[in-house]
């Protein structure tokens, strides 16, 4: 079994690749949340695994919310997360860690792969170009039946980019990144909104609404940025953050 959360479609990719090499169940984090239904039944000798994108060098709260919220049913035969990142993790598999033993497990492998740059939501954080995303994309194709393979075999590994000043960087800078930068306050829509309602449909906690035709934002942000990137009129903006970037979701460049 995998539990994944995706916001502009690395981890999904992540998540839907080892499902199929691996043979496991797929389960949606953001899906089981919403209809309170966080009971993992493990069939004998299954494994155990997460995906997600590494949010300010941690998990993303919504995996941490859904790990608090879980109970699992059986005994996981092996326990691994793997983790999306532009660059590095910093201390995110310590977060995890922890947060498993809170609910009585063991985290035995740890994984990140490394994929194109979605977070853009501050001046001077930009994306990659089309290249740098098409070659991280295919290094990430190569890597990824290499950990499947690791997986299989019950290996009990790290293979984690930490990066510099990986403390300073989880339990420094993430705190006042997530006091006050996750937040939905700056989106904008301009005059370029066709009303097309993607970006509802794609936000993967339901968090905005189409009031005449525009997107609203319900104050329920993950700020993961699927609504930004997959607008086909590139009508929406985090304030001035955004003004003069590209957007990037997985298989544009497909």
């Amino acid at each position: 079994m995998i539990c994944w959360f995706s916001g502009c479609g690395n981890s999904r990719f992540v998540a839907e690749t080892l499902a199929s090499l691996l043979d496991e169940r797929l389960v949606s984090i953001p899906e089981a949340l919403r209809q309170g239904s966080c009971r993992l039944d493990l069939a004998p000798g299954e494994r155990l695994g997460f995906v997600w994108p590494v949010y300010c060098w941690a998990p993303p709260p919504i995996v941490l919310d859904f790990v608090s919220r879980m109970s699992v049913s059986g005994s996981a035969s092996h326990v691994f997360f793997v983790a999306t990142c532009g660059d590095n993790a910093g201390l995110a598999e310590q977060v995890f860690r922890r947060a498993l033993r809170r609910r009585g497990l063991q985290l035995d492998s740890a994984y990140t792969v490394v994929m194109p740059e979605t977070y853009v939501n501050l001046k001077g954080m930009g994306l990659d170009t089309p290249e740098e995303a098409k070659s991280k994309v295919e290094a990430a194709r190569r890597l990824l039946p290499e950990i499947a393979g690791s997986i299989r075999s019950g290996e009990c590994s790290s293979r984690v980019e930490k990066g510099g000043s990986a403390w300073s960087k989880t339990y420094l800078v993430r705190p006042f990144f997530n006091a006050f930068l996750v937040t939905d306050k700056p989106f904008r829509v301009s005059e370029e909104c066709t009303g097309c309602g993607l970006c509802a449909r794609l936000c993967p906690v339901r968090n905005i609404s189409i009031k005449d035709g525009k997107p609203i934002w319900n104050g329920n942000c993950l700020t993961c940025n699927s609504c930004y990137h997959h607008c086909p009129a590139h009508a929406i903006s985090f304030g001035k953050a955004t003004e003069g970037k590209g957007q990037y979701y997985f298989g544009k460049y497909d």
